[in-house]
């Protein structure tokens, strides 16, 4: 059975569709939050996963699909875990 993802589609997503302009995916007390870079703190600083312009570079043009979203998920998790989360 493979350990439970930290990251999943939905922080993903909440990321991608997040107003602000700067959304920024950061790793607090086990939950994955979406922050404007703006209000990521010092004691937050180390625990950002992912900026939002950084996964659009990473998207084809359409719309993303399910696995799309997966994948991302996927990549975004390892990082977490190489962070000791």
């Amino acid at each position: 059975m493979s350990a439970m993802s930290l990251i999943d589609r939905e922080c993903v997503r909440q990321l991608l569709n997040s107003r602000a302009p700067d959304a920024t995916l950061v790793f607090v007390r086990g939950d994955c939050v979406v922050l404007p870079a703006s209000e990521v703190d010092e004691a937050h600083k180390g625990l950002v996963i992912a900026r939002r312009d950084e996964l659009l570079a990473q998207l084809p043009d359409a719309a993303p699909t399910d696995q799309t979203l997966d994948a991302l998920a996927h990549r975004l998790d390892n990082i977490v875990r190489d962070l000791g989360a």
